[in-house]
């Protein structure tokens, strides 16, 4: 699995994943709408973790930065 997400990405993902979370065990989300946040928001944090994103992957999207392959000699 070659890596398709980015550092900014990547915290945005687990700074919204968390703002789910306290917002559905504050009771701010609650019923369906709050369960299926919760459970993207776990998707967030397993993607972000993993720093793979299948979704990324079906629409061509890589926010992973380019490394750079000169060879200093």
């Amino acid at each position: 699995m070659k890596k398709n997400m980015g550092n900014t990405d990547r915290i945005i993902r687990l700074i919204l994943a968390v703002l789910v979370a306290v917002l559905y065990f504050t009771g701010t989300l609650t019923g369906t709408v709050g369960i299926l946040l919760l459970v993207f928001a776990g998707v967030f944090v397993l993607t972000s973790l993993v720093g793979f994103c299948p979704l990324y992957t079906l629409i061509g999207i890589d926010t992973c930065p380019k490394t750079s392959s000169r060879h200093h000699q």
